[in-house]
């Protein structure tokens, strides 16, 4: 495999862009290191899930534009991506990474500000005098 993958991930306003081509198994985001980017242990596992599942960790190089969002959606949106692209490189994958949950898009996202209120859901506190 000589060729680079693409894919998209997507969950609340993070957007991930993952480029997928054989290697050593180094993650870059944003032209940082994966522990430099994410600090966080469990962020970290999150977004290895997908490899970790196949046992494909250490033969792909992942190099990622990531934007929009917190911390925790852009590494969700990451594994989505990272998932899409196992499955785009070898198709065999799919029916193990679907049963893990990682093909599947996060659709939540927040809620908007009505007019007239002071958040999505919550009114002004009613009056009777």
């Amino acid at each position: 495999m000589a060729e680079v993958i693409n894919a998209i991930g997507r969950r609340k306003a993070a957007v991930a862009r993952v480029y997928v081509a054989a290697g050593a198994g180094n993650i870059t985001i944003n032209k940082k290191e994966l522990q430099a980017y994410f600090p966080s242990s469990i962020l970290q596992f999150i977004v290895k899930q997908p490899l970790n599942e196949l046992g494909v960790a250490e033969q792909y190089d992942i190099k990622v534009n990531l934007q929009g969002g917190g911390y925790k959606g852009q590494a969700e949106a990451l594994r989505l991506a990272i998932a899409r692209a196992l499955v785009k490189i070898d198709a065999e994958s799919k029916t193990a990474l679907r049963k893990a949950g990682f093909l599947t898009r996060d659709a939540r996202v927040v809620e908007r500000k009505k007019p007239g209120q002071p958040k999505a859901r919550r009114r002004f506190q009613f009056s009777k005098r």
